[in-house]
């Protein structure tokens, strides 16, 4: 026990020596684990029916849906108003908790306004991927087992908030089903209409780059930076892929200044810094050399 004393001694000189506290004598951060629950009620409401054990008919989707809204409302505006504290200390400004507390409700409120609009778009990204995949049997198949559109659910809730300005929240999101799918989608990236990701395990899409719409990607694809300087944090790093692009496994894509012009295809494990013209294939047929053809529209 003695042993057990010193190494508690020798934590809180650390804690006083290194920091890494949260906030000890100050307001806390958002919870990890409320926001996490508040997303699985989010998702539910998404696509009700296809993430809880309890069957939902025509006599209860009502009381159900207003139930799990005012839960994860709930829950919402309390970890959106710590997050807005940590945002007014790191600005140096003064109002909280009261200010806070208004804001977040406007900003919760304004989220739940919005979520049909942002389910209408979910609805085109299943019915892309039961179009592009052959082996999806039924779009109930893609809305209870594929990864790749539960990780979209969760960044296009993410990024309303992120567009928001809310810090802290929408990385916790992306980090929560980051480490469910293995899928790596920066709050901040802008994704178009029918987007569908096929396996995906291994995906990293940074948080400047900008994708259109009905646009294709495989596992192991990396939306990058070519550099990761911090003080380029405020400037475009990642490409723009354009309109009906496919990008196939394990393909590297990187820079601010890079466009994937419209209709192209790029190959396997291409890696790509530059930008190619619309309708191109982009492969490697043998060794390192890219090679980009002219693509006929399909």
């Amino acid at each position: 026990m003695e042993a057990l004393g010193r190494a508690v001694e020798g934590l809180l000189s650390s804690y006083e020596r290194d920091g890494g506290v949260n906030h000890s004598t100050g307001p806390n951060l958002p919870s990890r684990a409320a926001v996490a629950r508040a997303l699985e009620d989010l998702e539910t409401l998404v696509f009700p029916g296809f993430r809880e054990e309890d069957g939902i008919d025509d006599t209860n989707l009502g009381l159900v849906a207003g139930e799990l809204v005012h839960r994860a409302a709930r829950a919402l505006v309390r970890e959106a108003e710590r997050s807005l504290a940590y945002k007014y200390r790191l600005l140096g400004k003064d109002g909280c908790p009261a200010a806070c507390h208004l804001e977040a409700r406007d900003l919760v409120l304004g989220f739940f306004a919005e979520l049909p609009a942002i389910r209408a778009t979910l609805m085109t990204d299943v019915e892309a991927a039961f179009a592009g995949d052959p082996a999806a049997k039924s779009v109930a198949e893609v809305i209870l087992a594929y990864p790749g559109l539960e990780a979209i659910v969760v960044h296009r809730i993410a990024h309303w908030f992120w567009k928001a300005e809310l810090p802290l929240i929408p990385r916790i999101m992306s980090e929560t089903v980051h480490g469910k799918t293995g899928i790596d989608i920066h709050p901040g990236a802008c994704i178009g209409r029918r987007f569908f990701i096929d396996h995906g395990t291994g995906v990293v899409i940074g948080e400047t780059t900008l994708i259109g719409e009905g646009v294709k990607l495989y596992q192991g694809v990396t939306l990058g930076a070519l550099s990761v300087r911090k003080e380029e944090g405020a400037v475009k790093r990642h490409p723009t892929i354009e309109d009906s692009v496919t990008i196939y496994s394990g393909a590297t894509i990187l820079g601010g200044a890079t466009v994937v012009g419209a209709g192209s295809v790029i190959g396997g494990n291409v890696w790509l810094t530059h930008s190619v013209p619309p309708n191109s294939r982009v492969y490697l047929p043998e060794g390192d050399a890219v090679l980009v053809e002219p693509r006929r529209p399909a």
